[in-house]
């Protein structure tokens, strides 16, 4: 695999000439005429596919109308809760909502099906479609009923990518949906376009999960591609089937890249043929001479069985380099531990090793990444005629949908994995996010599932329990299984690979699927569950504000699981408030009770009472303040829309993996105006921050001049927001004056200002 460190020019689709001084010269003379670095940027398939839904008219600053939505039930009713109460008619183009994450019952009594019937009775009143739980997963469905050439899609799950089927399809917070659910469009600048040049054709058990893997280990940590298009290109294209393209397709959400597309040929058409849908195959391909900001080049033949080892999809190997330096590369999996844990626990993977060899304890192959038709059938294969064993080794399998489930029963690959001693599951992504298949304390499991962060397989570390994640492909996870839980790549095994035809049959669509083909009906009573809760009301942005920090996050990178956790906390999505309590308990179990504090001010600014009486020491910061600021003449007036009061978050790199707009949201909810960082891990929750009201600090490196519990002032921030300051000055207040600083505040759209301004994405569409 290489990386280019200089923009490259792809001459018919074949041909890679590095960006040099060369470059102009050898371009033209391989198409017979001049062409301009620009010009060829706009010879991209991202490029064509995002001018197509632009209506700014401006290439460099785009508004985007997406042709499709889609959400699942962890996100879909605090969405459309949002759209409602911005004035939410009817869906204006078709919305999906599925229900495969929470999808066990049981879990908070009647909560998560209340939440399945929000939904139906939503999709009926505005004219949506409803997927019941168990049918399939979010991604599964849109690929085989909503992508298609040319189009784009926004979903609510940052796995949304469907560029396989050359569908430009982005993930991002529920608020972003929102927007397009009334009439407004996504605005973002032009992103960058990688392509990503293949080559090849992979080797007999290599799957798509370790091409993914091996993608990710070499661009994560160096945001190569960090908010940019992933644009597949090259000869090793049509090399590799379209089960495989989308199996590397969805993990390009790990790379932290915005979107991905590819071009299609006769394999994908044969796709939308097999779903019924042959009208939807659009040809698409880059031009003679497309430009791309950067390019990674993949011979997929050197592509070797990989493993994302604990606790991020970033922390790759190649199986055979694990077996060589197990001892070494375990305990270096135990030291990043403890820095995440904080030293809560101490996972002891150096005890799975066994004889000199990693022993597993589960194995799961599920969701948008792991359960599609082609991965299942060549598990089946490795193991049929063989079998798990009885010892702690278990075996999951669950298909991305009931079509794809169905096909394996009727052509028996079903039958060889229950024979095996695999357990078969319906469509639920509970594996992904750690509410399915939790195994025992100190457990070891490898899974084809999108994320492998720590608490995503269940386990609770401030309650003493954890277990590890390693991310594998399907086909190596079979090959473990076969040999009783001792890891294998699939490589080392000698299976017959029968590569059966694929027929999709949506006969249990049709039999359980609400679709009200776009036709809203009023007359429907929406159905609330007792859990189902409004929004509570926020304010505008004051003219001043006093922030207390009120937890310090030093890790390389914070996740939004980490900031709001998965798992068994999903069934209280629809409840900001109720949701709220988890608010970074798994990784400041303090930070509720600090962020309730100090919002016990703004409550009583926004009384009409005192402040100073509610929290323990504000009158003597306010003291601190006023003598330094005597001008405000806070001494006389700690109320109205002059002084706010709230909390705020330092972290090195929030945001890295999911959308959910909750990790801001419920720091939102609990008093938070602002977080701080010195870079955000994704663009989806910066704009999360800014659609929740909040503000999206960032500092530099280095030392911080404020500490954890220290007061900030943030004199006139409203009128620096006003007048789009990028740097913002502000004071840590101490017991012997203030100290001045600087906040960087970075791009904003005009738009995004107003937000921050009205305090949330509600009010701005109130009015």
């Amino acid at each position: 695999m290489k990386l280019y460190e200089k923009g490259v020019y792809l001459i018919n689709g074949t041909e890679l000439i590095e960006d040099d001084e060369h470059a102009f010269g050898a371009v033209k003379s391989r198409i017979g005429h001049e062409v301009t670095k620009e010009e060829a940027a706009a010879q991209t398939i991202a490029y064509g596919i995002l001018k197509e839904h632009n209506k700014s008219g401006d290439m460099k600053k785009l508004q985007i109308t997406f042709d499709r939505l889609t959400s699942h039930d962890i996100t879909f009713v605090g969405i459309i809760q949002t759209a409602r109460a911005s004035g939410l008619e009817r869906f204006p183009v078709p919305y999906v909502l599925t229900n495969c994450h929470n999808s066990l019952c049981a879990v908070g009594g009647t909560i998560n099906e209340d939440d399945h019937m929000f939904g139906l009775t939503c999709a009926k009143r505005y004219g949506g479609v409803y997927v019941p739980p168990h049918q399939a997963v979010i991604h599964q469905f849109a690929r085989e009923m909503l992508a298609g050439g040319g189009r784009m899609i926004l979903g609510s799950d940052s796995h949304t990518r469907y560029g396989a089927l050359g569908t430009m399809a982005v993930g991002e917070g529920g608020p972003e949906l929102v927007k397009q659910l009334l009439g407004k469009t996504y605005d973002i600048d032009m992103p960058g376009v990688t392509g990503v040049y293949l080559t090849g054709a992979p080797q007999k058990g290599v799957g798509p999960q370790d091409v993914a893997l091996a993608i990710i280990g070499a661009v994560f940590d160096s945001g190569y591609v960090k908010n940019k298009v992933m644009e597949f290109v090259g000869p090793g294209v049509s090399n590799i089937s379209v089960d495989f393209r989308i199996g590397v397709d969805v993990m390009t959400t790990e790379t932290t890249c915005l979107s991905s597309i590819w071009r299609t040929d006769d394999a994908v058409r044969e796709f939308y043929e097999i779903h019924g849908r042959s009208g939807d195959y659009k040809e698409l391909n880059p031009g003679a001479a497309a430009y791309y900001d950067g390019m990674i080049e993949i011979d997929l033949s050197e592509i070797r069985p990989m493993i994302a080892m604990p606790f991020h999809p970033s922390n790759t190997y190649t199986i055979e380099e694990l077996n060589a330096n197990l001892m070494d590369i375990l305990d270096d999996c135990e030291k990043r531990a403890e820095v995440s844990f904080d030293g809560a626990v101490k996972p002891d993977l150096k005890s799975k090793a066994r004889n000199g060899r990693l022993y597993v304890d589960q194995g799961i192959i599920a969701g948008c990444a792991g359960g599609g038709f082609e991965n299942i059938c060549d598990a089946a294969d490795i193991l049929k005629g063989g079998g798990i064993g009885s010892d702690e080794f278990t075996l999951s399998v669950y298909p991305a949908s009931m079509p794809v489930y169905m096909e394996l029963v009727k052509n028996g690959a079903a039958a060889s994995l229950i024979a095996a001693g695999a357990v078969m599951k319906t469509a639920f992504c509970g594996p992904c996010f750690g509410a399915g298949d939790t195994p025992a304390n100190n457990a070891f499991s490898i899974r084809h599932s999108t994320r492998n962060f720590p608490n995503r397989e269940g386990s609770k570390v401030q309650q003493g329990q954890v277990a590890s994640v390693a991310l594998m492909d399907a086909r190596s996870i079979a090959a473990t299984a076969v040999n009783k839980g001792y890891l294998t790549a699939a490589t080392e095994v000698d299976a017959d690979f029968t590569k059966p035809k694929y027929f999709f049959d949506k006969t249990i669509y049709d039999n359980r699927v609400f679709d009200s083909h776009g036709k809203a009906d009023p007359s429907v009573e929406i159905q609330f569950g007792p859990n189902i809760k409004d929004w509570p009301a926020m304010s505008a942005l004051p003219e001043n504000l006093v922030l207390r920090v009120v937890s310090e996050i030093h890790d390389p990178v914070t996740t939004t699981d980490e900031l709001i956790p998965s798992g068994e906390t999903s069934s209280f999505r629809s409840n900001p408030l109720g949701l709220a309590e988890f608010a970074l308990s798994r990784k400041d179990p303090q930070y509720v009770g600090r962020a309730k504090e100090i919002q016990k001010a703004q409550k009583a600014v926004e009384a009409g009472s005192c402040p100073l009486q509610e929290v323990e020491g504000l009158a003597d910061v306010m003291r601190v303040i006023a003598e330094a600021f005597p001008e405000k003449k806070f001494a006389e007036n700690t109320a109205g829309d002059l002084l706010g009061f709230g909390s705020t978050i330092f972290a090195v790199k929030p945001g890295d993996g999911s959308a959910r707009e909750q990790a801001a949201s419920c720091q939102k909810v609990l008093g938070g105006w602002a977080n701080i960082a010195n870079e955000y891990a994704t663009k989806r929750y910066r704009s999360n921050l800014i659609n929740w009201g909040m503000l999206p600090f960032v500092i530099p490196e280095g030392a911080l001049p404020f500490e954890n519990l220290d007061y900030l002032f943030l004199p006139d921030i409203r009128r620096a927001v006003k007048e789009k300051r990028d740097q913002i000055s502000a004071y840590v207040v101490g017991t012997d004056g203030v100290k001045e600083f600087t906040l960087g505040l970075g791009a904003m759209t005009d738009d995004e200002r107003q937000i921050i301004l009205k305090g949330c994405l509600i009010n701005y569409y109130r009015g």
